[in-house]
């Protein structure tokens, strides 16, 4: 009986000074959420995990990008944050800072460790949804960092360019844009699915600057 009660003292001494690993990664996560870097940065010095998730496979880090919250970026991947975890919709900070036309949280991705080789759910790179969007510096940044697969297919059969005729309207932005891609050395040769260029599509829209820079030497 004595060695019963002693067992059941220890458990329960143990129980008590032992952090509850649920409660401290769901602290975290709000934390996180209410820009709280003293909060967070305690966290992960008591041992709380950098690469924590919620039910959606959000990372703390894509939360941060969510919020463009640079400063929160910087504590987390200065801790080891995996700028390419995915969540369960396959958004990695590093792509949704590409696709939001974050450029700062995107140079600092690129500092520590953005993959080219992971992609999102219609298998496009962080560029590709930065040119549909406008994203002129983002396309700037990506375009021009070395080893970044600018010529990249997703899955409907466009690159960065296509999607930057296709979805663009033409204006400045699309035209820096297709001017910025084209300098980098982008195959202005690829064609839709169907066999369309991106000249040919700027023809038909008549985006006639756009053109012009294409069809430029």
């Amino acid at each position: 009986m004595r060695t019963l009660i002693i067992v059941l003292l220890l458990a329960c001494c143990s129980f008590c000074s032992s952090p509850n690993t649920d409660s401290m990664y769901s602290t975290i996560i709000e934390d996180v959420k209410k820009n709280d870097l003293k909060a967070v940065e305690a966290a992960l010095k008591r041992g709380a995990d950098v690469n924590t998730t919620d039910g959606s496979k959000r990372s703390l880090l894509l939360w941060a990008t969510h919020a463009a919250n640079l400063r929160m970026a910087r504590l987390l991947v200065a801790h080891r944050a995996d700028v390419n975890r995915q969540d369960a919709i396959l958004d990695s900070p590093f792509l949704y800072a590409g696709a939001t036309g974050q450029t700062e949280l995107l140079k600092l991705f690129l500092q520590h460790g953005a993959r080219f080789d992971v992609f999102n759910r219609y298998n496009g790179s962080a560029l590709i949804p930065a040119c549909e969007r406008g994203h002129v510096e983002t396309v700037r940044l990506l375009a021009t960092t070395s080893g970044f697969p600018i010529d990249h297919v997703n899955r409907l059969g466009w690159t960065g360019l296509l999607e930057a005729v296709i979805l663009g309207d033409g204006t400045e932005k699309y035209q820096q844009i297709v001017r910025i891609l084209k300098d980098a050395g982008c195959n202005i040769h690829i064609a839709d699915k169907n066999g369309v260029t991106s000249l040919q599509h700027a023809k038909s829209l008549g985006y006639k600057e756009i053109v012009r820079i294409l069809e430029s030497e």
